[in-house]
């Protein structure tokens, strides 16, 4: 399980050095094989150990392609899907269409969700942040999905 929201660097050629905390799992799952691909609803990376990803993979291709709105989904997400190898120091290199995409520059942020990580521009993390904070006040309507958690 990938948890907590950690502050990273990126440097000039697109390394990122995985924090230990993550970097751990990571090689115990997968040996440090990663495939890393967009979220087409927000500008962030989306990182998936890769047998996880080889399952939604086989997901993904499964959904009716002749549908539009899931062709444009398929072309995006497995277009952009990169598999990417930790170094004996964990370390990653981002390609840069991946960079270009979640705007990626020296700051960045990894945020633990679970079965995969999400790699936000510092930037862009703050806002998102700030505006679900916003979204989440005391007058929101929450949907009937989060109602019946029990915290």
């Amino acid at each position: 399980m990938f948890r907590g929201v950690q502050h990273i660097n990126m440097d000039a050629k697109g390394r990122l050095a995985m924090p230990a905390r993550q970097r751990e799992p990571l090689r115990a799952l997968c040996d440090g094989q990663i495939v890393v691909t967009i979220d087409t609803q927000v500008k962030c990376l989306v990182i998936y150990p890769l047998p996880d990803w080889e399952r939604i993979e086989k997901q993904i291709q499964s959904l009716p392609a002749l549908k539009p709105a899931v062709k444009r989904f398929q072309r995006l997400v497995l277009g952009y899907a990169t598999d990417v190898e930790m170094d004996g120091n964990g370390r990653c290199l981002l390609p840069q269409p991946l960079r270009d995409y979640a705007q990626l520059d020296k700051k960045l942020v990894l945020v633990g969700q679970g079965n995969k990580l999400e790699l936000w521009a510092e930037e862009l993390w703050l806002a998102e942040r700030e505006q679900a904070l916003l979204e989440s006040g005391a007058d929101a309507e929450l949907p009937d999905e989060l109602m019946s958690l029990t915290l």
